[in-house]
């Protein structure tokens, strides 16, 4: 049992007090003189906010979609080598 609790509080909470304050002090400082102004915005380009339906390619996901034989070919024999790695 510790013999006399309060100094034990007290410098336990000024440690705290203390660790937060050296943690924080970095971002206290930036924001009091930041050393970048922030994002600048563009006054003369303007967003386009509506999509273009027409431009968007929708597929079918019920339907099958079938895969270039010779670019699977390619994908095997790049996976290929690997149960020989161990070797």
């Amino acid at each position: 049992m510790i013999p006399n609790p309060i100094p034990t509080f007290i410098l336990l909470t000024l440690g705290v007090l203390t660790f937060l304050f050296i943690m924080l002090l970095p971002s206290l400082i930036e924001l009091k003189k930041p050393k970048d102004a922030g994002p600048k915005m563009i006054m003369d380009y303007m967003f386009n906010i509506q999509p273009k339906t027409q431009d968007i390619l929708m597929i079918d996901m019920e339907e099958e979609q079938g895969f270039d034989q010779i670019f699977i070919k390619k994908v095997v024999d790049i996976i290929s080598f690997l149960p020989n790695i161990e070797a």
